[in-house]
């Protein structure tokens, strides 16, 4: 089946809605007319029932017209304009007389029908209006009164205006639908105007946009909803080649590091001593190659993927002291104090190795960039329903300028005053986003020489 184009669409949901309201228009306007040429015959019955009442007289218990040739002439002269049929029974239902214009017919008295009640008949092939009912004189009944008016004039009226209604409904309905599909059309140019600017906005043309209509309306919004899209693919991209042209850069130091240190080994012979210390350079840089690697893989790994995410219920008393011991080493090493402060047990539901991952990044860190004989506090503590994780420091904290940047893959703030301090810049990248992924508040406030507070917020397990 052909799919109908959106122009198209609009122009046939709005032919059925209209349709339907048509329909209804149609139909209520023949049953009002319906019902008002009934009332006026219904009513038109009814004042001859009552003159042909106040017309007769009752004689040896025969009805007699008090005047009869008026009565002939009057039925005479309104048979062709609004035919009036009249028919008097006796108590045996025969006729005792008849209007002229009956002529040889006559109206059949229904047993069934109630008295009084106005109801379709029949005279031959003919649809009439009929009522019938008692000749009471004295308390007593002495015979029937039946009145009938045609509806042959009006049926055919009613019909002329069902048929003109059947035959013009599917006619306004192909009007309206040009009609609706030509300012459907003139509605969508300016769509079809974005749709042409967005074909030609590529990878290598992202700087051109889709101009903003002069009415702020809904095609005003479309356009810059899709400006604001196409600013954050292009930031998004600029960012993919930032972090690539980054991350080549990193991997490519180590490397030729390596390299020259080989090259520069084996010109010539060294000693046992000389080759010790330059292969242990070699591994040390390795190492850190390592170190970047795991970290280029673990944020690859997940970035914007949540089911990698396996929750369970995680000790984070345990976990602290666990980060704490491996970087024992380094502790000992620059003579840091280490203090670990935690009101009770603290558990919640989570990744462990995400939140481990986070926790060794931060208290690292905090090791790191403490200065000799420094100290690094963590605590736990409850508030309003929160765990909260601080870990602070006495280092030599990062500029104020910066602390959105370190968020940036590579990023290393002031590295150049600290060539001795070893990093990737990958560190608070991948606990950015593991906090994001696991839903932890990240806060965070350093000053240079004063040193730098993390807070972690994380939600209590629940019992």
């Amino acid at each position: 089946m052909t799919q109908l184009s959106f122009k198209n669409r609009i122009a046939l949901n709005y032919i059925i809605t209209t349709g339907l309201l048509i329909l209804v228009v149609f139909f209520t306007l023949y049953y009002i007319v319906k019902h008002a040429v009934y009332s006026h015959i219904d009513t038109g019955i009814k004042v001859e029932l009552q003159n042909h009442f106040n017309e007769i007289k009752v004689v040896n218990n025969a009805v007699i017209l008090v005047d009869e040739e008026e009565w002939e002439e009057r039925e005479h002269n309104t048979v062709d304009i609004n035919p009036v049929f009249v028919q008097f029974l006796d108590l045996d239902k025969k006729i005792s007389e008849k209007s002229p214009n009956l002529k040889n017919k006559r109206l059949v008295f229904h047993e069934n029908v109630e008295n009084f009640k106005i109801f379709d008949a029949k005279i031959g092939a003919n649809t009439i209006r009929q009522v019938q009912a008692p000749l009471i004189v004295r308390s007593k009944k002495i015979g029937y009164l039946i009145i009938a008016m045609s509806l042959n004039d009006s049926i055919l009226v009613l019909d002329r205006l069902f048929d003109i209604m059947i035959m013009a409904f599917p006619i306004i309905l192909l009007v309206l639908f040009f009609i609706a599909r030509f300012f459907a059309g003139r509605s969508i140019k300016p769509i079809n105007a974005i749709t042409s600017i967005s074909g030609m906005i590529t990878k290598d043309n992202l700087k051109s946009r889709i101009p903003l209509p002069k009415k702020h309306d809904e095609l005003y919004t479309l356009s810059e909803t899709i400006n604001s899209l196409l600013n954050r693919i292009e930031d998004a991209i600029e960012r993919e080649k930032q972090f690539t042209s980054d991350a080549s850069h990193e991997l490519r130091t180590p490397l030729t590091v390596i390299k020259g240190t080989l090259e520069v080994l084996i010109r010539k012979p060294r000693d046992h001593k000389e080759y010790e210390e330059k292969i242990n350079y070699c591994i040390n840089e390795v190492d850190h190659l390592n170190i970047l690697v795991d970290q280029l893989l673990m944020l690859a790994r997940f970035e914007n993927q949540k089911q990698n995410i396996l929750r369970e219920s995680v000790y984070l008393n345990a976990l602290i002291l666990d980060v704490i011991t491996l970087n024992s080493e380094k502790i000992n090493n620059k003579k840091i104090n280490v203090k670990f402060n935690a009101e009770e047990d603290f558990y919640i539901n989570s990744d462990n190795y995400l939140v481990v991952t986070i926790l060794r990044n931060i208290i690292s860190n905090a090791v790191k960039y403490t200065n000799e004989g420094g100290e690094v506090s963590v605590s736990l503590s409850k508030r309003t329903g929160k765990i909260i994780c601080k870990i602070s420091d006495n280092g030599i904290g990062i500029a104020k300028e910066d602390l959105e940047t370190v968020f940036n893959p590579f990023f290393r703030s002031n590295s150049s005053l600290h060539p001795e301090i070893k990093g990737t810049g990958l560190g608070l990248s991948i606990v950015k986003r593991f906090t994001e992924l696991l839903h932890i508040t990240f806060q965070m406030e350093s000053k240079i020489n004063t040193g730098t507070i993390v807070i972690l917020e994380f939600n209590e397990e629940m019992k």
